[in-house]
């Protein structure tokens, strides 16, 4: 068992900033707190599995495990993603392990069920014995895959594992908002990506939500990136409008990439006098976001257990004249540049996770005017755990 109860530490984190105390240390630590985060914070939530780029032609399977749960993406011959439980209905044989080219089938390698790109049991050899592929008393019907929740948006994949979340639309819907303010729907549609010089990924031996709390807030930028802070410095910076699934920071200071007297292709409804002006925002619980007139990023935390998190990143820019080799060199240094930034993080996120296991650290001070950001976080998953132990705070 946990030490500390959910509506203790709902109760302290929800205190002034000033006198709020953040998650203990076994929320960050222990293997029990890192299932709760599954099931009590993520499965209720949007969560990114994955990214559209990842299957790049239909009828294409990419497994995922996500905190231990084995997934399965597919695109079918229409184009159309979805999502499910990686386990065959017959024996609960793990299905596909590796990303690959389908026929529009996949196949149970154990007793060779197949089901099609849209979760339908298709064949049952032998089921009726020897040579007899059917049987009166089964319903293929009833042996479909289990699917997943799933909804795209900005290239990644998102999945909904307890089903009872909101529509996805209403869950984005105040971030949205936000982007809208610089560019439209139909702009942010015309993201792109080359699916070679737009992609990395890191692991960070630490929990995810450290991960997240880093990404949330300024605060680190002198210490952590002084050639970031000299380009965008803390001062420029400004918190997003908090919204009930995240919150995050921005910049008044971006500066666009001019490499041989070119620039990269921007959105054409941006607002020309907020050019210098860039989105930091994380939809909750493990999407960080960099919207720029120019490019987009995404990271999406995968994690893999209490203290080791993979981060995947794409980089997409604005058209297809924007992937033209004529900004090859663009695309590299743009890659490089927050390859470096997001290294930077590494060591910050890494020995917090350290930190985490001393006893001289009781959840924490936050700074009032820094870290409202990731006092937000924290109450964020306090409410999630509150909600999902089926309590209330007196």
């Amino acid at each position: 068992m946990l030490k500390e109860s959910v509506i203790e530490i709902h109760r302290n984190i929800n205190k002034p900033i000033a006198a709020a105390v953040g998650l203990p240390n076994e929320r960050y630590t222990s293997d029990e707190g890192f299932i709760e985060d599954r099931e009590k914070v993520i499965a209720p939530s949007w969560a990114c599995i994955g990214f559209v780029d990842d299957l790049p032609e239909p009828n294409y399977v990419y497994p995922v495990d996500f905190m231990g749960l084995p997934l399965l993406i597919t695109r079918d011959n229409d184009d159309v993603i979805r999502v499910f439980h990686n386990v065959c209905s017959h024996r609960g044989m793990h299905l596909a392990d590796a990303p690959c080219r389908t026929n529009g089938l996949v196949r149970c390698p154990y007793h060779s069920w197949t089901y099609q790109l849209d979760g339908k049991l298709r064949g049952t050899p032998h089921i009726g014995g020897f040579g007899v592929h059917e049987h009166p008393e089964f319903n293929k019907a009833e042996g479909a895959l289990r699917e997943v929740r799933t909804e795209t948006w900005l290239g990644c994949v998102f999945v909904n594992l307890s089903g009872t979340a909101e529509d996805f639309q209403s869950y984005i819907a105040p971030l949205t908002r936000q982007f809208n303010e610089l560019c439209s729907v139909d702009e942010r549609q015309r993201f792109v990506s080359d699916n070679q010089s737009g992609r990395t990924q890191l692991t960070v031996k630490s929990n995810w939500k450290l991960a997240v709390e880093n990404y949330l807030e300024s605060y680190h930028l002198p210490s952590v990136h002084p050639e970031l802070n000299r380009i965008s410095p803390l001062q420029e910076h400004f918190s997003l409008d908090y919204f009930a699934q995240g919150a995050g920071q921005g910049s008044l200071n971006y500066q666009r990439l001019s490499i041989d007297d070119k620039q990269l292709p921007n959105l054409a409804g941006w607002p020309e006098d907020q050019m210098n002006k860039a989105l930091y925002p994380t939809l909750y619980p493990n999407t960080l976001i960099g919207l720029h007139s120019d490019h987009l990023f995404i990271m999406m935390l995968q994690p893999i257990s209490k203290d080791e998190t993979v981060e995947h990143v794409r980089i997409s820019y604005v058209g297809d004249d924007a992937l033209d080799s004529q900004y090859t060199k663009h695309h590299k240094t743009m890659l490089d540049n927050w390859s470096e930034v997001f290294g930077e993080d590494i060591f910050a996120v890494e020995r917090m996770q350290k930190g985490r296991n001393s006893p001289g650290y009781l959840g924490g001070k936050f700074a009032p005017a820094m870290d409202e950001p990731t006092v937000h976080f924290h109450r964020w998953v306090a409410q999630c755990l509150l909600r999902g132990s089926n309590t209330e705070p007196s």
